[in-house]
């Protein structure tokens, strides 16, 4: 059942990068902006983002399997008007659509995780489920370079249509809820007592700095991989379109493996906040490396080096898991989730409007994204060390 849900994940993953490579078809056929380009790239994770409290709702009161099984078609939807859209606004829409059918795929796999699994294996089994659906992100590496190379960037929509749609179809076969025992069972909540469940996570202390450091991390490997990779090296070095999906895939690779060896070593809620704010850092210095010093092996191994690092996020889900009480998992794992994709919105945004201020002034638009990311990271990561911590 696990690796059925999986498979909407992985498709989520191969939505959410497509930008890097369908860029440079974007912009040619409607004369994007950069900072048009970011907004294109953005619209998924808003969209993804801000539904997260409204899957998390549906997940704790219908389920897992339902609440997949309905927002999902949404997905298979937009993918099919990209592909047919006429112009800007109507790709832009079906950005939004595939943003809320994908917006529970992850979510599902962490809640059921949670719910179905032991506690000391959360880690292990959250990094394997992200390393496998991270297959998705292969996908939009060479193959999709390939596929819109030889035809359009209109066909790789549909290609993702056709997957998304056999997706649904495998989790409607193989998934249903595992029997639970009824005996001194509480009533189900209310939509609105659920509501009020989230208000309150985002009254306790360490809410804050979870989340604040949640909306740079993913954001960062994301917005590098899914969004600045492609025109990174094809207008800085002059890489083909195919040539820089050689370096997506690679980066792609090594960051399916990477969430199942950080599963396994999780120190433990003792050291495990100190490995996050650490690696946080690690990741911001080599963003900032790769702004400055414009060599090619830096920016390619650079960028290969960020999808090894990004398994640590990993971490953050079990940090997650034990800051707050097993009964509100779901909506905490769902806060903490919208918190990610937000931050993936925001960043894939701010990035596209630095870019297009340094371009006008002249100056290197990578430059000014690379940093804007390190900044942001660096932010984080203050901001997870200095507010309060939970008490484990």
């Amino acid at each position: 059942m696990l690796l059925a849900l999986v498979t909407g994940f992985a498709l989520s993953q191969a939505f959410r990068t497509i930008t890097a490579i369908m860029a440079t078809g974007l912009r040619a056929e409607f004369g994007l902006s950069a900072q048009a380009l970011g907004v294109f790239a953005g619209a998924f994770a808003f969209a993804f983002g801000t539904m997260q409290l409204f899957m998390g709702i549906g997940i704790d009161l219908y389920g897992v399997r339902r609440t997949l099984l309905v927002a999902f078609p949404l997905a298979i939807a937009g993918s099919v008007l990209s592909a047919l859209a006429p112009g800007y606004g109507a790709v832009l829409l079906g950005q939004v659509l595939i943003g809320v059918g994908c917006a529970p795929a992850f979510l599902v796999c962490t809640v059921f995780i949670a719910r179905y699994f032991p506690a000391s294996r959360f880690a292990m089994v959250s990094g394997v489920a992200m390393g496998v659906g991270g297959l998705g992100m292969l996908f939009t590496g060479t193959p999709l370079a390939w596929l819109v190379q030889l035809s359009s960037w209109r066909m790789g929509f549909a290609v993702l249509a056709g997957f998304a749609a056999l997706a649904w179809l495998l989790i409607f076969w193989k998934v249903h809820e595992p029997v639970q025992p009824t005996h001194n069972e509480p009533p189900r909540e209310s939509v609105l007592q659920a509501v009020r469940g989230f208000g309150a996570l985002f009254l306790l202390p360490h809410t804050a700095g979870i989340m604040l450091l949640a909306l740079t991390t993913y954001a960062s490997f994301l917005t590098l991989r899914g969004l600045w990779l492609g025109p990174l090296l094809i207008e800085r070095h002059g890489y083909s379109l195919v040539a820089s999906g050689n370096v997506a895939m690679l980066s792609s690779l090594v960051s399916l493996f990477t969430p199942a060896l950080f599963g396994r070593l999780d120190p433990g809620p003792g050291q495990r906040r100190r490995w996050i704010t650490g690696f946080t850092v690690l990741l911001a210095t080599l963003f900032g490396a790769i702004g400055l010093l414009h060599a090619e092996w830096l920016d390619v191994a650079g960028s290969i080096a960020v999808g090894l690092l990004s398994g640590y996020m990993v971490l953050q889900y079990s940090d997650v898991r034990s800051a707050y009480a097993p009964a509100v998992t779901g909506r905490a794992m769902a806060v903490f989730t919208m918190a990610l994709f937000l931050g993936v919105a925001l960043m894939q945004w701010v990035t596209g409007v630095a870019a297009s201020i340094a371009a006008a002034q002249g100056a290197d638009p990578y430059v000014a994204v690379m940093l804007t990311i390190a900044a942001m990271l660096a932010t984080g990561a203050l901001a997870f060390r200095c507010l309060p911590a939970p008490a484990h």
